[in-house]
């Protein structure tokens, strides 16, 4: 049951998470959708100037990625107004280039936790695919969009015989990508994968139609290899 919270919220104003905080995917607040760390920033994006009760869910998108969810009402005591308005970062790709041994870093150390996969799951220990990586280039400035085909159609496409280090290796059916990768080099990349067809948690499989069965099964799926050049959202 929700906390009763009978509080005012207004749109066009940011505000900002004082916790983590599960966002849903629709107002029956049933399945995760995304999650938002303690400090990030979003608006309200429906019912402005309204009084919630135990029974209402509210609409909001989060400003570092545009992404849209609902969240339960006893978030709302978890919200502050934002003092600065949010700025999206600017980096070039070079200076991207130089965060990413700290963005794989960042992934092998969730690894080295317990961990398992969590479907919307962007705030450790437990991610799913797309939301590894945009934690892991989140913790070193450079924000990614949300889901797995929303980051390929972001990235700039190469070819897998010229990835490197840093990379987005996608995988999925031929209309859209399902799943993503961190690629490590060496035709290894470091993932977050389900229970169906996976690990059920973060580890490392290889780009190869002979690796494990798992590497395997992936393999089958691989669509493309995409590049980071810019943070979201791109600029010309």
């Amino acid at each position: 049951m929700f906390q009763s919270v009978a509080t005012s919220l207004t749109a066009n104003v940011q505000y900002q998470c004082r916790i983590h905080l599960d966002i849903y995917d629709s107002p029956a607040l049933e399945r995760l959708a995304t999650q938002a760390a303690a400090g990030r920033r979003l608006w309200i994006e429906a019912q402005p100037n309204a009084s919630f009760d135990s029974t209402t869910a509210i609409a909001i998108r989060l400003c570092e990625d545009d992404y849209p969810g609902w969240i339960g009402p006893e978030a709302v005591e978890q919200l502050d107004i934002a003092e600065v308005p949010y700025q999206s970062p600017s980096w070039s790709a070079a200076e991207i280039q130089a965060k990413i041994p700290a963005a794989i870093a960042f992934t092998k150390a969730a690894m080295s936790q317990p961990n398992h996969y969590l479907w919307g799951g962007t705030v450790g220990p437990n991610y799913d695919c797309s939301g590894l990586m945009q934690a892991a280039f989140a913790s070193v400035g450079v924000w990614l969009p949300r889901d797995a085909y929303q980051q390929e159609g972001f990235t700039e496409s190469i070819a897998l015989a010229d990835a490197e280090p840093g990379d987005l290796v996608f995988f999925g059916p031929a209309h859209k990508a399902t799943h993503v990768g961190l690629y490590l080099g060496n035709g290894e990349y470091i993932h977050s994968s389900g229970k169906d067809q996976g690990h059920n948690g973060i580890a490392i499989d290889v780009l190869s139609a002979t690796g494990t069965p798992i590497s395997q099964t992936y393999f089958a799926q691989f669509r493309g290899v995409g590049r980071i050049t810019s943070s979201y959202p791109r600029r010309p």
